[in-house]
């Protein structure tokens, strides 16, 4: 894997809405698209990691009067709160765009409506339908489940205005050839399939402006038109290039969009259609090249629940992460979140995973296995052809994990990634108990020169396992993987193809010194009530 030549990856998050504040199901989104930067950067890609806000929504603007403030006051507050979960999150974000407030947003949101418009595809028009303030998007009657949003569980608002429209009914067939031939890939299949029969289904042009009274002004101006602001998503949308500096071609642009294959983007199921359809189709008009891959995942639910202020069960991942610890956090989302289906979070699941995986069985192999080299070896490793040659039965194991995570990060499919790492770990740990190093130690004390010489296997074999977990995993747990890598002597940095950090089986911590061993995960104690 490190024989390939670097490539350029540009990878974002969905920008939220600001009219609330983040919950653990936006955690997913960016603790993902973290994973993914993280291990771009480990091989050695130019990875460029945005995120952001999404500050020029009617909703932030209903929020803003229902709290009785205005709405700079409201949408300055509420990125704050977004931005501030870098640190406790341990997030390698590159980029905070924010749509209400960065200078290089309005002027391109309104070059690429320009382009658009040059194309022929917008056009103005009377429009009546029904409205969710809340997800920014009109439902058919039909759509409605007893009269509600499906998504938020709201009555939409009737609105009846004229605004810009645009040609989408005239890219089905463009789009259809895009994503069948995977120049667009949507991942997960199934979500690809939803999104093919979306456009079977035929596709009608979409309102893409709203009056401007209606908001107060608030929103980008539809150039030449000071009684319309553009709709959020098209606004929301372009954000993606107008960080970049799209307006004035900028070099980030040329480097992040314009001449790189690899333009990522995560999203959550709810707004898969307005970066498989929507967004591609004004991409297409403007003559701009397109995202390479959309990843789509699934919902978190909370106790079983969908997350809702309302039912009162919204989880700040920050406190959950001061509470747990960041590793228990991070590695319960990337563990147990299913590739399809919704995931489904409580206190008790994530203590459990915790304790199980991290502290059990990863936490007690590096334990035991350092604890052993010092009370057999005082603490240096031994260096034997087994681990150099590559001869070990874990380094059996271990061949080809290099390729099996990187496969996994092509599919978005994080639980396989770590599934590959826990065989190592599984063998390592079977393979301490079946080489029994006590009782090696035991024959070696005695006098038997082979069990000496073995045991300086095993534990060479051992320590070898455990670097290469430690630079496999920090893509996943940074914080639990560094650790780690101190416990075993040394500094967890870019993939080399030879040396400590290097992803193949090579031996080259022989001869180090180790720190001795020191609880890594410690174990989560559950509290139990005592009966009355």
């Amino acid at each position: 894997m490190t024989d390939a030549t670097p490539s350029r990856y540009y990878i974002t998050t969905s920008i939220p809405y600001v009219n609330g504040t983040p919950h653990i199901g936006f955690s997913l989104e960016v603790i993902q698209c973290d994973v993914l930067a993280r291990f771009h950067r480990l091989i050695g890609d130019d990875t460029l990691y945005h995120t952001g806000t999404d500050e020029n929504a009617l909703t932030n603007l209903q929020a803003a009067d229902k709290a009785g403030e205005p709405i700079q006051h409201l949408v300055d507050r509420n990125a704050r709160r977004f931005e501030s979960i870098r640190e406790p999150l341990n997030l390698s974000t590159d980029v905070f765009f924010r749509t209400s407030t960065d200078p290089l947003h309005f002027p391109g949101a309104q070059k690429l409506w320009r382009a658009m418009d040059a194309a022929g595809d917008i056009y103005t028009r009377e429009y009546q339908g029904l409205y969710c303030v809340r997800c920014e998007r009109f439902y058919k009657p039909e759509e409605l489940v007893d009269g509600n949003c499906p998504i938020h569980e709201i009555p939409p608002e009737p609105v009846d205005e004229v605004n810009y429209f645009f040609r989408l009914s005239t890219y089905g067939d463009t789009l259809r050839e895009l994503i069948t031939s995977n120049t667009l890939l949507v991942q997960p299949e199934h979500r690809r399939e939803e999104m093919l029969s979306f456009i079977e289904s035929g596709l009608e042009d979409i309102r893409i402006s709203r009056q401007a009274l209606r908001g107060r002004g608030w929103g980008v101006p539809v150039p030449d038109d000071p009684d319309q602001v553009m709709y959020v998503w098209v606004d929301a949308l372009s954000n993606y290039i107008t960080a970049l500096d799209y307006a004035h071609d900028g070099p980030d642009y040329e480097r992040y969009w314009a001449d790189n294959p690899n333009r990522v983007h995560v999203v959550g199921k709810d707004i898969i259609r307005f970066h498989v359809v929507y967004w591609p189709a004004f991409l297409i008009s403007a003559g701009l090249p397109l995202p390479s891959v959309v990843n789509v995942h699934e919902f978190l639910m909370v106790d079983g629940e969908k997350i809702s202020k309302s039912r009162g069960n919204t989880v700040d991942p920050v406190e959950i992460a001061a509470l747990y610890g960041l590793d228990a956090l991070r590695y319960w989302l990337l563990r147990e979140m299913p590739r399809t289906g919704d995931g489904n979070f409580s206190h008790e699941r994530l203590i459990s995973r915790y304790n199980e995986d991290l502290g059990n069985d990863l936490g007690n192999l590096v334990n035991r296995s350092v604890s052993m080299l010092h009370r057999y070896r005082d603490g240096i490793v031994p260096r034997v052809a087994s681990v150099t040659d590559s001869e070990s039965p874990l380094a059996e194991v271990a061949d080809g994990l290099g390729d099996r995570v990187a496969g996994a990060f092509d599919a978005f499919d994080f639980r396989q990634g770590i599934a590959a790492a826990w065989e190592l770990i599984s063998a390592a740990n079977k393979y301490i108990d079946d080489t029994k190093p006590w009782e090696l130690a035991k024959a070696a004390k005695g006098g038997d020169e082979t069990a000496h010489e073995r045991l300086d296997v095993v534990l060479a074999d051992l320590i070898e396992a455990i670097r290469l977990l430690a630079v496999h995993l920090s893509p996943f747990i940074p914080d639990g993987a560094g650790k780690i890598a101190n416990q075993v002597g040394f500094e967890l940095g870019p993939v080399e193809d030879d040396g400590v950090c290097a992803l193949a089986w090579n031996g080259s911590l022989a001869d180090c010194l180790l720190p001795k061993a020191s609880p890594i995960f410690p174990k989560i104690e559950v509290e139990v009530e005592a009966e009355a």
